[in-house]
C-alpha cells in the first residue's frame, strides 16, 4: 500500500518548521522528504522513517522517547519509526537531520 497524498502533506506541515526548503519528492512508488537538499525523511505506508544513527537516537533520547524499529520495505536496513505526530520531536529530527546528513551527489548523465 502506498503512502497518501493527504499524509505526505500532513508530514511537510508537521515539519515545516525544521528548515527554510522542505520538499518531497515520489521515488518507487513512495515518497522522501527533503530539508535544505538533504534526504531527511522516508516515508512508505503512511509511516514515517529516519536512519538508524547515533544523532537520531540522541533525538529520541532527548525527548525520552524509545523509538520502535521496522523495515520500510524488503530488502531495506532497518529504521526508526518516527512519531510524525509529535511535531516538537520530528522538527528536532528533522533539523538534526539536515545539519548531519550530506547532500546527495549529483548523477553523472549518460553519454
Amino acid at each position: 500500500m502506498a503512502s497518501s497524498a493527504e499524509f505526505i502533506k500532513f508530514v511537510a506541515d508537521q515539519v515545516a518548521g525544521a528548515g527554510d526548503n522542505i520538499r518531497y519528492r515520489k521515488m518507487f512508488g513512495e515518497y522522501m522528504l527533503y530539508c535544505d537538499e538533504r534526504p531527511v525523511l522516508l516515508i512508505c505506508d503512511d509511516t514515517v522513517y529516519v536512519k538508524q544513527i547515533p544523532e537520531t537516537m540522541a533525538i529520541f533520547a532527548a525527548h525520552d522517547i524509545t523509538p520502535d524499529a521496522g523495515t520500510p520495505y524488503d530488502g531495506a536496513k532497518p529504521h526508526w519509526i518516527l512519531d510524525i505526530e509529535n511535531r516538537d520531536l520530528a522538527v528536532a529530527m528533522v533539523r538534526e537531520l539536515a545539519r548531519v546528513l550530506p547532500v546527495p551527489k549529483p548523477k553523472k548523465k549518460k553519454a
